[in-house]
């Protein structure tokens, strides 16, 4: 695989951009913090109309129901497995999976293990809302399907 534009600007791109940040271990494990009262996160690098975060999950801890208003976004499992609940169905996601999504796809991403769980989330745009939606609003609520690809 080509390595990652430094700034990508399209779907690809992006999942080229997590999949090279991802595999920089030693770039991001020393900036993980565990926060026993939420999930913790920190912005790790902006670009043109884009920013990347890394996120920790305790056991227990999860996003609660919500979409991202107008930004995209893609996400993988750094070390652990989350859970997204979205569309009344359920999927576990490992570090061999990457997640796209459009603007307007509500879900919530959970920690239903007993260990913690790092994840690295880029959103295009940056991300400047994140409303929160009471679960009868998720049925017809996402615009588009978003896709699970595995490394291979």
């Amino acid at each position: 695989m080509p390595p990652a534009p430094a700034h990508p600007s399209t779907v690809a791109g992006f999942a080229g951009l997590a999949r090279t940040i991802a595999a920089d271990r030693s770039g991001w494990e020393p900036l993980v913090r565990y926060d026993p009262v939420s999930r913790w996160y920190h912005r790790l690098r902006t670009g043109p109309g884009y920013e990347v975060w890394l996120l920790s999950w305790l056991p227990g801890q999860g996003s609660g129901r919500h979409h991202h208003g107008p930004s995209s976004g893609v996400f993988t499992v750094l070390e652990g497995e989350l859970t997204e609940h979205s569309r009344g169905e359920s999927r576990t996601l490992g570090s061999d999976a990457l997640r796209t999504f459009a603007p307007g796809y509500v879900h919530e991403v959970v920690n239903d293990g007993l260990f913690p769980i790092v994840s690295l989330h880029i959103y295009f745009p940056g991300l400047t809302e994140m409303p929160m939606d009471e679960p009868s609003a998720v049925v017809g609520a996402c615009t588009a399907a978003p896709e699970t690809l595995t490394a291979g």
